[in-house]
Formats: structure tokens, sequence, C-alpha cells
């Protein structure tokens, strides 16, 4: 007779107990212990097995000329992966709810499905509503074939035996293996579904995409283990409210995860965002305070984006302080060294920062126009509408350097800024034509004073 019994499952690293903790005494996070059910029978050991020996192989010996990548049709998604999709890896595509994950999968299979034989499983739509999605995307390659089933060993037979070329699960937490006797979409089915999801992809040479649910955090829904199984991870970012996307790799193992792709969502699906620069900085308002164009670099890819700050008088006792799209400790940081350093006061007021677009800054070379914003905010006085700054803050008020400067300058020189703040040990570096105004600065007051003339 199976002994089964209840244990608790940390989601983040798979610690096991057999009674709840609220904090998980193995990673030390809180609320992740989650019911399930476990079979502790033993099972029956076969005496006839024997281990063959595998001789390890020289690391000159092995070959990567063969490596092959698929590219997608979609330039802002193979940038995210590195130059497409590599042949027997597994990416798993995470983000919130109605963000876009099943919609660009779909987008993708119409040019794939030009060479390639694409199987979509999908566990939560039925065939005719895949349909109905695919007429409304302009999806209809002959070469797409559609599998909805939740059974990871009949999905995976099924991949066995038709071979396709691409594989697109939709979504993890739906597939569920009949042996065990949690639920679908619990840590043990999860994970376990990964892992065989994994072992037939890498004995195949077959590359799968898949989805993964997020929980209310943000994070892949599941174990921690989950991302640790797969190749690499891509999130999709923004709000769902907003047409715009951001999509970004968590991790990636055959390419950099600096990079990032920009989409906007139409009623014909996820469109590419060919220059995001121009997108998050159209539409700013002229001649008001508190904003301020700063320049982050994405990977290779220099971006532009309006940081808004309001610095308004508070009616508590304690200043309240509130970031969209920026780091809020940096934030506490910089108008620390406002204070200290470049005599601006922030003691009796609220003040709130806000990158437009959905986009988050997470560069510390943005530090200088978030200190700017918040300045011209406090002083009421408008940033000159031509003017761009960049740079890194220190804890003594000094404008420190930072890299890929030229890039950053000849980005703002092409949308047409033409006085760019710039630190001053960054200045030897650029090279800029003389209508454009390169303003080398030490410290806050020299920056903020530059950009208000």
């Amino acid at each position: 007779m199976a002994k089964v019994k209840s244990v608790y499952i940390c989601s983040q690293c798979g610690y096991e107990s057999p009674k709840w903790y609220g904090k998980c005494p193995s990673c030390g996070e809180w609320n992740t212990m989650n019911e399930e059910v476990k079979d502790y029978s033993k099972p029956e050991v076969s005496t006839h097995r024997t281990a063959s020996y595998a001789p390890p192989v020289g690391i000159r010996d092995i070959s990567t000329a063969d490596e092959i990548r698929y590219h997608t049709g979609s330039s802002e998604l193979d940038r995210v992966l590195g130059g497409g999709i590599v042949k027997g890896s597994i990416v798993l595509l995470g983000g919130d709810p109605g963000i876009g994950k099943s919609t660009i999968l779909l987008q993708i299979c119409e040019h794939l499905g030009h060479k390639l034989r694409i199987l979509y499983v999908s566990g939560e739509e039925s065939k005719r509503q895949l349909k109905l999605r695919a007429d409304r995307l302009g999806v209809g390659s002959e070469n797409l074939f559609i599998l909805t089933l939740t059974d990871v060993e009949l999905v995976c037979e099924t991949i066995r035996q038709d071979k396709p070329d691409i594989v697109m699960i939709d979504s993890i937490q739906t597939m569920s293996l009949p042996e065990l006797s949690s639920s679908p979409g619990s840590v043990t089915q999860v994970r376990e579904s990964t892992n065989y999801f994994m072992r037939t992809a890498k004995s195949l040479d077959i590359p799968m995409i898949v989805v993964g649910h997020v929980n209310k955090e943000g994070s892949i829904a599941g174990p921690k283990v989950l991302e640790h199984i797969v190749d690499a991870v891509l999130h999709f970012e923004g709000d769902k409210q907003m047409s715009y996307r951001i999509l970004r790799a968590v991790k990636n193992r055959y390419g950099s995860t600096n990079e990032i792709g920009v989409f906007e969502m139409t009623d014909r699906g996820l469109t590419e965002v060919e220059n995001p620069s121009l997108m998050l900085i159209s539409g700013r308002p002229k001649n008001v305070s508190g904003t301020c164009i700063a320049c982050a670099m994405e990977g290779t890819r220099p971006i532009l984006a309006e940081i808004q700050a309001l610095a308004t008088a508070t009616g508590f006792g304690n200043p309240r302080r509130m970031c969209t799209g920026f780091d809020y400790n940096r934030m506490n940081l910089i108008i620390a060294v406002l204070e200290k350093r470049a005599g601006y006061y922030f003691s009796n007021t609220d003040a709130y920062i806000n990158v437009v677009g959905g986009l988050r800054l997470d560069e510390t070379a943005v530090d200088l126009a978030v200190a700017v914003a918040l300045v011209s905010s406090l002083k009421d006085i408008p940033i000159s509408d031509d003017a761009i700054a960049f740079g890194e803050i220190g804890l003594a008020g000094e404008i420190r350097s930072v890299t890929h400067a030229q890039q950053r300058v000849s980005e703002a020189v092409r949308l047409g800024f033409k006085r760019i703040i710039v630190p001053a040990h960054n200045r030897k570096d650029i090279i800029a034509d003389d209508s454009v105004e390169i303003i080398p600065v030490h410290n806050i007051r020299q920056a903020f004073e530059a950009l208000s003339d």
C-alpha cells in the first residue's frame, strides 16, 4: 500500500519540511512553504541494471562549427536571445497575464513555419481558440501543428514520433506527470515536468520555448530551480494597460543578459519598436520644471529616457518618497547627497520619481539626470529642452565617469540634442561636431547651473 503524506516544500529553493514555517529555514524567504502530497513508497529496485563507462572528451576535440541558430523573424527577439534560438536549447518565457507571451509565440511561428516544422502544445486553450487568435494575428503557416494535451509523457512521445524542428509549450504550469500525486502547477509538478522536457529537448536536439506564469511578486511561479534547469529565461516587462512592452533576458547561456527588446502591442499583435529612444521621449512637456533626459545603456544599445521628478511641500511629519522605474534606495542616497554636498534641502518636501514609458533604469549613469530633475522641481526652474545629462554621483557630491560615453553622446546628437552634460573625466574620450556643446562638470551644482541657463 502506498505511503502518502503531506509535506511542505519551499517554492524558492525546494526545501522540504514535515511542518509549515512562515520563513523557510534554508533560504530565509517568507511565505514560500506550500503543502504538497508526496508518496514515500519504496520503488522496486531492478537487479539487472548495469552501468556503462562514458569516457570524457577533451574540450579541444569538441566542435562548434555545426551550431545552428533559428532566426525568429523578429530582430528584437533575436537580439535578446543572442542571435536566434539555439538548436537543442530550452527557453523559459515569463511575464504578467495579458502581457503578450502567447501572442509573440504565435507571431514567430509564421516566420519559422516557412522552413521549419513547429509543434505548438497548449494546455490552456482549445484548438478552436488558438485558430481564432491565429486568424486575428495573420498566422496561417501550413507547418504549424497544434496539440492540446497536458500529459507530459504523451507530449514527449508525440515529439519523439513526429520529430518537429521547434516545440512551444504554453504553459508549463498546466503540464503534469501522471505518476506524481500533486496537482498541476505545484512545485513538484513544475520541476519534474521541466526536467522531462529538458531531457527530451537535449536528446532529440530540438529547441523548446516554454511559457511560465508569474506570481504576485512578479517572479516566475514555481521553484527557483526551474530557472536553473533551462538555458535562457526571458521576461516581459511593462504595464499591460500601456501599449509598450520590454523583453529582457534574465539568464542566457548563449548570449548576453544586458540586451532588451522593445515592442508595442497593437490590434494586430506585437510590433517591433526599432527606435525606442524616440518612443520614450516623444510627447515630453516643454518649459516645465522637474524633467530631464537621461541616457542608459541596455547591452550595446544606448536608450534615452525622460526622468520626471516632483518635489512638493509635505503634509506629514515624515516626507514621502516614491519611485516608479528607478531604485528607491538609490533615490534616497541621491537626495542625501544633494542635501549634504550641494545645499538643496528636501527634508520638508515629498519627492517622487517616474521614468516615462514603463522602462526600468538600474544603471548608475542616470544618477545625474535624476538629481537634476529633483533640483529643477525643488527650485521650479525648467531644464533646457535641448539638454541631456548622464553621470554617476558619488557620496562626496562628485560626478564620476561612466562607460560608453561616446555612444551615449552619438545617440543624443542623432535625436537632436545640442547641450550634453558629461562627467569631466569622460570629456577627453568624446568626439562631437562643433554644433554640439559638450559641458564637462565636476559636481551636481555645476551640472544644474549649466542645464538651467
